[in-house]
């Protein structure tokens, strides 16, 4: 293991020129203070001992599992699907502006560099393949002709830590599809650290991940969005973290959890310390990035807040920061200030919290471990998309399994997006409200179970409804249904046509095209890396023309 007490350099024209950003993002403002090497780092991870809870509820639902084992018998039925879809009632989705993380992000500013979306672009450093460059898969069913396709790097294909759920892009980002000065049409996917051991390996003993014996992966790392560069095809991670003061009164952050805990002694089984959140489904909206947390509502990050703990490019220095410290970018095994150091679990660029988004109703009393969902009170959400083709609107929804009883297969509401940034740039406590909500359309099925719950991603586009539905390691599918009058009330009517889509379908995203006068492409990704029981699963982004959608559904 890597300690800080190696080569360091002091210079601060090598900050000053490797903080340099665009005119979207002011350049730090102050250099490093030289002095001598800081002390050597203690073997324990400090931010274990203290760790501030951060007040968000943690999520005990085992999100998004097609394989939850059923609580009644095969061939009993759905005990807790109803026969009609459960009422929209847009109170359950309010939303209100948590408290506020201004003073700590303007101490974290003050600390460290800070670096332009556009400037990270250009230093994207990890390779994708594009179109045919990605090979032959049998991922794709019959029914819908992929446009173009991207894959990823080896290791984050086959990664069993990093599980992508989440996508977004510029063209949710703005309505003219450009960031800045740059042509690279950037593309954002969330991905999950889904190996939540908390900050221990407990299968192995060990119970601090700092330890030489403990792999990288040892710790909780939370949540990663990927910024893939269209122009290069290249990609590059971003580490979401939170920010909080430490035990020693200075400024740190730490990955981005459910929930923190507290460990009056050390981390055992039964104190974990930390639970990861799934990141189900996020929008790039403006400057902010929406990113759903199932139990709580969404944390939002601010492109303008992207920190840089390594300017030169060069990870075998620890760089100077402008608090006087120095960033260390090498060492995985840790996060935040540590013995007078920066870390990051090895990422170069982290993104702070800016915000926070709380559903307000009540979280019902019943059991919720298996996915279940219902009919009112507190929604989950599971993912999130952004309609442009009216009045910009996010979308919000549920995953749910109704195999195991609850009494809905889930809920969409929808929300206007001048409410939510309202609230995100308002005093705690602004509400954002929900404009509509629906229960998701009942009756149909599919494989011996219902057809529609285990939903993944959602996408409204010109009064339609589209929604992947997942189907374990096969081909999922994708779905339509049309708001309609029945029995005086507003229902999502489900279109009887069903078309195949890709194995482990996930979160959607529309790329409208009116920037470049290109047809609008529906976007979405697979989770699934190869393993046993599914050699023909692979991870992809990809795309379909949302012309060729719209007209399967009408054929």
């Amino acid at each position: 293991m890597r300690h800080p007490s190696g080569r360091v350099r002091f210079a601060a024209a090598a900050v000053i020129a490797g903080a340099l950003v665009s005119g979207l993002m002011p350049a730090a403002g102050a250099s490093a203070v030289p002095g001598s090497a800081p002390p050597a780092a203690v073997t324990a991870d400090e931010p274990i001992e203290d760790m501030p809870d951060d007040g968000f509820v943690d999520e005990p639902e085992g999100e998004q599992d097609d394989f939850a084992e059923p609580e009644t018998p095969p061939g009993s039925g759905n005990a807790g699907l109803r026969a009609a879809p459960v009422p929209g009632r847009p109170g359950d989705f309010q939303l209100a502006a948590g408290s506020t993380l201004t003073g700590m992000l303007d101490r974290l500013d003050a600390a460290l560099p800070q670096q332009g979306l556009t400037e990270l672009m250009e230093q994207a450093n990890r390779d994708a393949d594009w179109d045919s460059a990605c090979g032959t898969t049998g991922i794709y069913g019959p029914d819908l002709a992929v446009n173009h396709r991207v894959c990823w790097q080896s290791d984050d294909a086959t990664s069993t830590e990093w599980i992508p759920q989440a996508i977004s892009g510029v063209s949710d980002a703005q309505e003219d599809e450009d960031w800045g000065t740059s042509n690279s049409e950037p593309i954002a996917v969330g991905s999950y650290d889904a190996q939540n051991p908390g900050r221990s390996d407990y299968e192995a003993g060990r119970d601090n991940c700092v330890q030489t014996s403990a792999t990288d992966a040892c710790n909780e790392k939370g949540v990663r969005i990927t910024f893939f560069n269209q122009a290069t095809q290249k990609y590059r991670h971003v580490l979401l973290v939170w920010p909080y003061v430490n035990s020693k009164s200075n400024i740190s952050f730490d990955a981005l959890h459910a929930s923190e805990g507290k460990c009056t002694s050390s981390v055992t089984s039964s104190c974990k310390a930390q639970n990861g959140i799934h990141a189900g489904g996020m929008v790039w909206y403006g400057n902010y990035l929406y990113v759903a947390d199932t139990a709580n509502g969404m944390r939002v990050f601010d492109l303008r807040k992207i920190l840089d703990l390594n300017p030169d490019n060069n990870a075998d220095v620890n760089d100077p920061t402008p608090d006087g410290l120095v960033s260390d970018v090498l060492d995985k095994k840790r996060v935040g200030r540590q013995s007078n150091v920066w870390y990051s679990y090895g990422y170069r660029y982290v993104m702070p919290q800016v915000a926070t988004l709380k559903f307000t109703a009540v979280r019902t009393s019943g059991d919720t471990s298996g996915n279940q969902c219902y009919a009112t009170a507190r929604p989950k959400a599971s993912y999130i998309s952004l309609d442009r083709t009216g009045t910009d609107h996010l979308v919000l929804g549920e995953y749910c399994n109704t195999n195991n009883g609850g009494t809905s297969p889930g809920r969409v509401g929808t929300y206007p997006m001048t409410a939510l940034t309202a609230a995100v740039e308002g005093t705690p406590g602004t509400i954002a409200n929900a404009d509509a909500a629906y229960g998701l359309p009942t009756g149909a099925t599919f494989n011996g179970e219902a057809l529609w719950h285990k939903i993944q991603g959602v996408m409204r586009y010109e009064g339609k409804w589209y929604f992947h539905r997942s189907n374990g390691y096969d081909n999922g599918r994708l779905l339509q249904a049309t708001p309609t009058a029945v029995d005086g009330t507003t229902q999502l009517v489900a279109n009887a046509k069903v078309l195949q889509s890709s194995f482990g379908p996930e979160d959607l995203y529309l790329v409208h095209g009116r920037g470049d006068g290109l047809a609008p492409q529906l976007w979405s990704l697979s989770e699934h890396a190869p393993k046993a029981g599914c050699s023909a699963c692979k991870r992809e982004l990809y795309s379909y023309n949302m012309s060729e959608v719209t007209a399967d559904f009408a054929s």
